[in-house]
């Protein structure tokens, strides 16, 4: 008969996975990277079957067979619905005794404070805002995009960019030096050049995130128009955040708020110093961190908290993860 650890952590994005194995006592047993997780576009079983190459390395370097529990934060698993499915499926591979899922943003959150007290916004690809408390309450958003009333990310940055880029250069619009760096990103004249090659797939649409970055450098040299779209996202961040806030009571209380994703990990100036300004005028109890621990320690830390590990086992844990 195998051994059992404690827990086994999974933190499963968009692009890649990374699992470990941790025993009760904190002490970090084994790691893996894997590939992405993406249950809407390959079906639930066959995005767990993605996850299973990951563990049954980090078990066989562990020298374990399961764990004890399963603290899973996964991207899609954006309604609680959805975090039922996947702990189902999870739970059929009896890698744990017990097993809980939660959106990957969880993750993100509790990397990043000392106790499940804080508020967390990330913004990468899309956007997404969680916060919990000591207690269990939690506030969250569907985040599905504009289906759920979020705006921007990263996908959403670039899009709002060719919008305006666009309409600038046909006349409809106003004139925006988005209409020449857009394209010149691409080697391209034009915008025109640019929507024909991005609709017949000479560009493939998977390479329009490459645009968020040109947007911030136009916005940078002080275009209106690029700049506009930077405030509305750091208009949107703060508005997931006070929300959160509000629905925890925590809108008066000095509260961790934690600033994750792509996009905001970045901290391009003008964006940085908005989110802070608009945090400080609307919830001036807020003490903003852009986080820089990795989601998969997040993930080991609720599995502990679950089980009420001592804190020398959180500390040892923290302390593998900041090597």
């Amino acid at each position: 008969m195998g051994l059992t650890a404690h827990v086994l952590a999974v933190d499963a994005g968009n692009s890649k996975t990374d699992v470990a194995v941790v025993s009760a006592g904190g002490e970090v047993l084994a790691t893996a990277r894997g590939g992405g997780f993406r249950p809407p576009a390959v079906g639930v079983e066959r995005a767990v079957d993605a996850l299973a190459d990951a563990v049954t390395r980090a078990f066989g370097a562990a020298g374990v067979t399961s764990v004890g529990h399963v603290s899973a934060c996964l991207a899609n698993a954006d309604l609680p619905v959805e975090e039922e499915q996947l702990a189902a499926a999870l739970g059929a591979r009896a890698w744990g005794a017990s097993v809980e899922v939660r959106n990957d943003t969880f993750a993100i959150l509790r990397a990043g404070i000392d106790e499940p007290l804080g508020v967390a916004v990330v913004c990468g690809a899309g956007v997404n805002c969680v916060g919990m408390r000591p207690d269990g309450r939690t506030a969250r958003f569907p985040a599905v995009g504009r289906l759920s009333g979020d705006w921007g990310g990263g996908w959403g940055l670039a899009e709002e960019a060719l919008w305006h880029a666009a309409r600038a250069e046909d006349g409809r619009g106003e004139p925006t030096e988005l209409a020449r760096t857009l394209p010149a990103h691409f080697g391209l004249g034009s915008m025109y050049a640019l929507v024909e090659a991005l609709h017949l797939r000479h560009i493939e649409p998977v390479r329009r995130h490459e645009l968020t970055p040109v947007l911030f450098a136009t916005a940078a040299d002080g275009d209106p128009i690029a700049r506009s779209i930077v405030d509305r996202q750091a208009d949107e961040v703060v508005a997931m955040a006070t929300v959160a806030l509000t629905r925890l009571d925590l809108l008066a209380e000095r509260t961790p708020v934690l600033l994750g994703g792509s996009v905001l990990a970045a901290r391009h100036p003008q964006l940085d110093d908005r989110v802070r300004e608009l945090l400080a005028a609307r919830a001036p109890g807020a003490v903003p961190r852009v986080v820089t621990e990795p989601p998969v320690l997040g993930a080991v830390l609720l599995g502990l908290d679950r089980a009420g590990a001592a804190d020398g086992a959180r500390e040892r844990v923290r302390a593998h993860f900041a090597v």
